[in-house]
Protein backbone atom coordinates (compact mmCIF):
# COMPACT_ATOMS: atom_id res chain seq x y z
CA UNK A 1 0.00 0.00 0.00
CA UNK A 2 1.36 3.70 -1.05
CA UNK A 3 0.65 6.54 0.41
CA UNK A 4 0.59 9.58 -1.67
CA UNK A 5 -0.21 13.77 -0.90
CA UNK A 6 -1.23 16.84 -2.99
CA UNK A 7 -0.49 20.07 -2.75
CA UNK A 8 -3.99 20.71 -1.58
CA UNK A 9 -2.84 18.74 1.51
CA UNK A 10 -4.97 15.39 0.46
CA UNK A 11 -3.57 12.02 0.99
CA UNK A 12 -3.87 9.72 -1.24
CA UNK A 13 -3.77 5.27 -0.19
CA UNK A 14 -3.62 2.99 -3.20
CA UNK A 15 -4.79 -1.00 -2.97
CA UNK A 16 -4.94 -2.60 -6.74
CA UNK A 17 -7.29 0.09 -8.84
CA UNK A 18 -9.09 1.61 -5.25
CA UNK A 19 -8.05 4.30 -3.83
CA UNK A 20 -8.92 5.70 -0.13
CA UNK A 21 -8.46 9.81 -0.15
CA UNK A 22 -8.61 12.17 3.07
CA UNK A 23 -7.18 15.15 4.10
CA UNK A 24 -3.70 15.22 5.84
CA UNK A 25 -2.39 16.43 9.70
CA UNK A 26 -1.09 19.75 8.26
CA UNK A 27 -4.63 20.17 7.42
CA UNK A 28 -6.56 19.41 9.61
CA UNK A 29 -4.67 21.10 11.89
CA UNK A 30 -4.95 24.40 9.75
CA UNK A 31 -8.95 24.27 9.59
CA UNK A 32 -9.22 23.54 13.30
CA UNK A 33 -12.76 21.66 14.59
CA UNK A 34 -14.32 20.29 11.73
CA UNK A 35 -17.77 20.86 12.33
CA UNK A 36 -19.17 19.55 8.95
CA UNK A 37 -18.22 17.92 5.94
CA UNK A 38 -20.02 17.61 2.34
CA UNK A 39 -18.98 13.78 0.65
CA UNK A 40 -19.41 12.97 -3.09
CA UNK A 41 -22.35 10.86 -4.67
CA UNK A 42 -21.37 6.89 -4.88
CA UNK A 43 -21.56 6.62 -8.64
CA UNK A 44 -20.60 10.42 -9.33
CA UNK A 45 -17.01 10.16 -11.97
CA UNK A 46 -14.27 13.13 -10.99
CA UNK A 47 -11.50 14.33 -13.07
CA UNK A 48 -7.92 14.70 -11.45
CA UNK A 49 -8.25 17.75 -9.30
CA UNK A 50 -12.11 18.96 -9.44
CA UNK A 51 -13.72 19.70 -6.17
CA UNK A 52 -15.09 16.45 -4.72
CA UNK A 53 -16.19 17.66 -1.42
CA UNK A 54 -16.27 20.24 1.34
CA UNK A 55 -14.68 19.96 4.99
CA UNK A 56 -16.13 22.87 7.32
CA UNK A 57 -14.44 23.92 10.56
CA UNK A 58 -15.38 26.17 12.95
CA UNK A 59 -12.35 28.36 11.15
CA UNK A 60 -13.17 28.04 7.89
CA UNK A 61 -14.40 25.82 4.37
CA UNK A 62 -12.34 24.24 2.11
CA UNK A 63 -12.79 22.38 -0.85
CA UNK A 64 -11.44 18.82 -0.98
CA UNK A 65 -10.17 18.04 -4.34
CA UNK A 66 -9.59 14.61 -6.23
CA UNK A 67 -6.17 13.60 -6.19
CA UNK A 68 -6.89 11.30 -9.00
CA UNK A 69 -9.62 10.84 -12.00
CA UNK A 70 -11.83 8.12 -10.98
CA UNK A 71 -15.13 6.90 -9.73
CA UNK A 72 -16.20 7.30 -6.03
CA UNK A 73 -17.38 3.61 -5.05
CA UNK A 74 -17.99 4.49 -1.12
CA UNK A 75 -17.81 7.20 1.48
CA UNK A 76 -17.71 7.47 4.52
CA UNK A 77 -20.24 7.58 6.23
CA UNK A 78 -19.31 7.69 9.64
CA UNK A 79 -17.43 10.99 8.87
CA UNK A 80 -20.51 12.12 7.86
CA UNK A 81 -22.06 11.73 11.29
CA UNK A 82 -18.95 12.37 12.77
CA UNK A 83 -17.08 15.30 11.04
CA UNK A 84 -14.53 15.42 14.42
CA UNK A 85 -13.42 12.14 13.32
CA UNK A 86 -11.39 14.41 10.40
CA UNK A 87 -9.34 15.97 13.62
CA UNK A 88 -8.73 12.45 15.91
CA UNK A 89 -8.20 10.22 13.45
CA UNK A 90 -7.05 12.08 9.81
CA UNK A 91 -5.08 9.44 8.40
CA UNK A 92 -7.29 6.10 9.02
CA UNK A 93 -10.76 6.43 10.72
CA UNK A 94 -11.13 9.94 9.27
CA UNK A 95 -10.73 9.37 5.27
CA UNK A 96 -13.38 10.88 3.39
CA UNK A 97 -14.17 8.75 0.25
CA UNK A 98 -12.83 5.80 -1.66
CA UNK A 99 -12.42 5.66 -5.42
CA UNK A 100 -11.80 3.44 -8.38
CA UNK A 101 -8.75 4.74 -10.30
CA UNK A 102 -9.34 5.86 -14.03
CA UNK A 103 -5.90 6.53 -14.73
CA UNK A 104 -3.23 4.50 -12.29
CA UNK A 105 0.04 6.60 -13.62
CA UNK A 106 -1.73 9.55 -11.94
CA UNK A 107 -0.65 7.63 -8.72
CA UNK A 108 2.84 8.63 -9.88
CA UNK A 109 2.82 11.98 -10.01
CA UNK A 110 1.81 12.95 -6.99
CA UNK A 111 4.37 13.94 -3.75
CA UNK A 112 5.93 10.94 -1.52
CA UNK A 113 5.91 11.47 2.21
CA UNK A 114 9.62 13.12 1.97
CA UNK A 115 8.64 15.99 -0.64
CA UNK A 116 5.34 16.54 0.64
CA UNK A 117 7.37 17.48 4.21
CA UNK A 118 9.41 19.70 2.00
CA UNK A 119 6.54 21.27 0.60
CA UNK A 120 5.37 21.74 4.36
CA UNK A 121 9.13 23.73 5.45
CA UNK A 122 8.58 25.53 2.26
CA UNK A 123 5.20 26.41 2.51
Amino acid sequence: MTTKYTEDHEWITVEGDIATVGITVHAQDALGDVVFVDLPEVGKTFDQKEVAGVVESVKAAADVYMPISGQIVEVNEALRDDPALANTDPLAAGWFFKVKLSDASQVDALMDATAYDELLKNS
